[in-house]
């Protein structure tokens, strides 16, 4: 079978790998082809464009790149059209990926939808469009169910690929030996993987590490961001930068500070207390603001429906706020206790492990198989 697969991050390339690991193994002869990263090509995707050169985020943002991202379509169309999968699977990435959806419809190409889009938080009015284009969604957050269930569209819930992928990481016991850190705790800074946050939210957070002697602050580099964009933001002596070890990190911090996305809740499944950090563009926050129809900004939150963790947002993110919250969440912080109880049931919440493997038995087994039926 020929699959088609269009992932626009990092978590969408981390997701995707682990997919194509199972679905190779239902079917030995699969020829993929992918948008994605690094992750998915090691997985023996062909990798047709990088998620760094599709990476725009926010309003302005998008309206700045606009050439660029038209230039996108016209290729991804064009390169379907040529390649001719049996099945096209999304991943998350919505305002390139629903378009893609109404495209593949059109040229009778089977759509399925691995990890939706947050439609549940901004333009719920996508959901009719989905229920048109898409053959199959599949949710990977409890409460995605109920919601599309609501709007009269059967979805699979198959649990949070993260677990597998945190389950399966190995430990490693030399991490501080090899990156030349010595024994006092240590806080994870995770900017985030796009230029522009990473421009926003470290300058911040090596401002607030310089109040913490005691403890040392390491970076995780984002594979997609080449390491002299680090060297250059880099100031305070106690603060090293490690790359392609987040999960090691992970396993060795007491805490952390998160840009708010999809680390936030890798950070969680780590069990590491952390303050999620945001700060955008003024105006495309002033238009979020106005659209998003949520409590929450981190996945942790969101899930749990209440606030396990502290979200510094926009105006909120001070290096003062970061400091006492911070020191609220260190081993002897009044609320670590609390985050980490909380943990264990959002554990509980994301169903188990096996997502990956779920997703990849209905693409093939359930979507291809009833196609192939058909014919």
């Amino acid at each position: 079978m020929k699959y088609y697969i269009i992932a626009g991050e990092a978590s969408g390339d981390l997701h995707g790998a682990n997919l194509i690991k199972e679905i190779r193994a239902l079917d030995r002869q699969a020829d993929i082809r992918a948008w994605g990263g690094e992750l998915m090509q090691q997985q023996g995707a062909t990798l047709v464009k990088h998620y760094r050169d599709l990476a725009f985020m926010g309003f302005v943002e998008v309206l700045t790149n606009l050439l660029a991202i038209l230039g996108n379509f016209r290729f991804c169309k064009r390169d379907i059209l040529e390649f001719q999968p049996n099945v096209v699977i999304l991943i998350d990435y919505p305002g390139f990926n629903l378009r893609m959806a109404k495209f593949a419809h059109a040229h009778h190409i089977k759509v399925v939808y691995y990890i939706s889009p947050q439609v549940w938080a901004w333009k719920k009015g996508r959901v009719k469009t989905i229920r048109k284009v898409v053959d199959k969604m599949m949710v990977i957050l409890p409460f995605e169910k109920d919601f599309y269930k609501k709007s009269l569209m059967e979805v699979d819930f198959v649990g949070h690929p993260l677990l597998d992928a945190i389950q399966n990481t190995p430990v490693h016991p030399d991490f501080r030996r090899i990156n030349h850190l010595d024994h006092r705790p240590i806080v994870a800074l995770l900017p985030g993987s796009r230029l522009q946050e990473i421009g926003n939210m470290l300058s911040l957070m090596l401002k607030t590490a310089v109040q913490f002697p005691d403890i040392q602050f390491v970076v995780a580099a984002a594979p997609s961001v080449e390491p002299k964009v680090y060297q250059q933001m880099m100031g305070a002596e106690n603060v090293k930068v490690v790359y392609d070890q987040t999960y090691a990190l992970l396993q060795q911090a007491s805490a952390a500070l998160v840009t708010s996305g999809t680390a936030t809740l890798e950070t969680a499944l780590f069990g590491i207390p952390q303050v999620v950090c945001y700060k955008g563009n003024r105006i495309s926050y002033a238009i979020a603001r106005r659209i998003v129809d949520i409590r929450f900004i981190s996945l942790v939150n969101l899930i749990m429906d209440k606030e396990v963790v502290k979200e510094l947002i926009q105006n909120d993110l001070t290096v003062e706020n970061m400091i006492t919250a911070l020191k609220e969440i260190l081993p002897d912080g009044v609320k670590r206790q609390e985050i980490l109880s909380d943990y264990r049931l959002l554990k509980e919440k994301l169903g188990g492990t096996g997502a990956s493997q779920r997703a990849a038995r209905i693409i093939v087994n359930e979507v291809l198989q009833a196609d192939n039926e058909a014919h």
